[in-house]
């Protein structure tokens, strides 16, 4: 299906208004009388009056569906200086066009990230969590928030909670500020991917938070090496005006780095210190964490109901974020108690036969070991691990997976995960290069492997379902097919 990113706003703005601020690579400017109705970053979306911006991505490059665009009624083009010949409508070239469709896009509707309180969430993991408890408590406080994220756009009112990307393209994602200023939201806790900074998605956005949870191996497909994928993490804190605050783990190597490197008023987390926010006490047990944070001259109680030391570090995260914003004690505790469960992240059900599953999301090594370690405390049955791992992505760390999960497992059953365009029985084959025992079967449809352990599994068991938590579809070849483990595990449970 084709995404649109025409988005039009309440009213038409001149060309010449939007080019402000705008570094040319010639002088566009005498197409000052051109009106734009609309932004477009793909060219069968554009409309009649729409900005296009053609931006060179991995697979297509913008350019060449200029044409395309032209034809569907594109007033102005932007583009990146490529020659383009003789065009009816202005070109605006530029030196990059990501971080010209930011610019144009926060212009277009008004810079709405300036009248809203912004959080931004940014780190390898932790990131929906750590967003999920400060828009709890952002909620106790009484504050109108919305939450954005790998959970969609979750706000009160008529809001789609479609699941896209982590962090929403430029247009897209000034277009759901504006809606959400316009209908009286205050506050927007946002998940920060390092492709979102990288391709200048948020460069626009002011934000008056920003937070790093942590750095471990990921996406190196894309960023190429660590060094490269730290370097796009920092650059949320690089942009941070100096009336902001950003809220660092100290316990991460990456983050003490952020910490020096960094010109923007600072508040460091750590368990194991006494860093400016910080564990007096804390146990963390099977049946959630309490503790007491101390912040300053603050003390915060607290009582959740989330489970694992990964849950430890995201609290402390959430506090730290709150005691930057001068939220009082009392409504920090009542929003983290209130956030019952992260939706996909160790999430548990129970089965008719007395075994208990858990979904999670995770799908790095890092988030592996943390899950499975906490999953493997759980019970004293067997353990039975379902996962697979993401096709056109870092293919080192595929048999990595497997060498983890068999620490912890009795049994493990590997299956598709989202194959994309890659071929689903290479990453297979890839993932049990890392098994040092056969303590595994290889199914080819992920749906038949939960129910073949759903059957399997007797009192006291434990099934972990990993990589895809509470995602509806599985990306196959460009679709997205609709799929989910949490429908497939509830079916069962209902059948039996």
């Amino acid at each position: 299906m084709k995404q649109n990113n025409n988005i039009p706003s309440l009213e038409e703005k001149p060309l010449n208004q939007l080019l402000t601020g705008l570094t040319q690579l010639d002088d566009s400017r005498k197409f000052s009388d051109a009106s734009i109705s609309g932004i477009s970053l793909h060219a069968g979306s554009v409309c009649s009056g729409n900005i296009f911006v053609a931006i060179p991505g991995n697979k297509f490059d913008g350019h060449d569906f200029i044409p395309e665009a032209v034809k569907n009624g594109a007033a102005a083009i932007i583009s990146n200086g490529r020659d383009l010949g003789e065009l009816s409508i202005p070109q605006i070239r530029v030196a990059n066009p990501r971080r010209a469709a930011s610019w144009v896009a926060s212009e277009f509707f008004d810079h709405p990230s300036r009248e809203l309180t912004m959080i931004g969430i940014t780190g390898t993991n932790g990131k929906t969590s750590t967003a999920t408890l400060v828009a709890s408590i952002l909620d106790a406080t009484g504050y109108k928030t919305a939450q954005m994220g790998t959970l969609g756009l979750i706000a009160q009112g008529n809001y789609p909670q479609e699941k896209t990307l982590t962090t929403l393209d430029q247009v897209a994602l000034h277009k759901s500020l504006f809606d959400l200023k316009k209908d009286g939201f205050t506050h927007v806790v946002m998940e920060v991917s390092s492709h979102a900074l990288k391709q200048c998605r948020v460069t626009d956005v002011d934000f008056n938070i920003a937070a790093f949870t942590n750095l471990t191996p990921e996406h190196l497909d894309y960023h190429g090496n660590m060094e490269e994928y730290y370097h796009a993490k920092a650059k949320l804190f690089k942009m941070l005006p100096i009336t902001a605050t950003a809220v660092i783990n100290n316990d991460d190597i990456y983050g003490k780095k952020i910490i020096s490197e960094s010109s923007t008023p600072i508040l460091t987390t750590s368990i194991s210190t006494k860093k400016n926010v910080h564990y007096s006490s804390f146990e963390s047990t099977l049946n959630g964490i309490t503790g007491d944070i101390k912040a300053g001259d603050h003390s915060y109680k607290i009582q959740s109901s989330l489970i694992g030391s990964f849950n430890l570090e995201n609290i402390l995260t959430a506090v730290g974020i709150a005691h930057a914003m001068g939220i009082p004690p009392h409504f920090v505790t009542k929003g983290i108690d209130s956030c019952k469960f992260i939706p996909g992240r160790m999430e548990m059900f129970k089965t008719p036969s007395g075994g208990t599953v858990i979904i999670d999301y995770a799908h790095t090594p890092d988030a592996y070991e943390k899950v499975l370690g906490t999953i493997c405390k759980m019970s004293s049955g067997k353990m039975t691990v379902i996962f697979g791992t993401g096709g056109d992505r870092d293919v080192s760390k595929r048999p990595t997976m497997a060498t983890i999960a068999e620490k912890f497992a009795e049994q493990c059953f590997i299956t598709p995960d989202n194959p994309r365009f890659d071929n689903p029985q290479a990453i297979q084959e890839d993932i049990v290069k890392g098994f040092t025992r056969k303590c595994y079967t290889v199914f080819s449809d992920r749906g038949k492997a939960i129910r073949a352990a759903l059957t399997d599994l007797k009192k006291n068991d434990i099934l972990a379902v990993l990589g895809k938590g509470r995602e509806n579809y599985q990306e196959i070849r460009g679709e997205k097919i609709p799929y989910s483990d949490v429908k497939i595990i509830q079916e069962f449970c209902d059948e039996n």
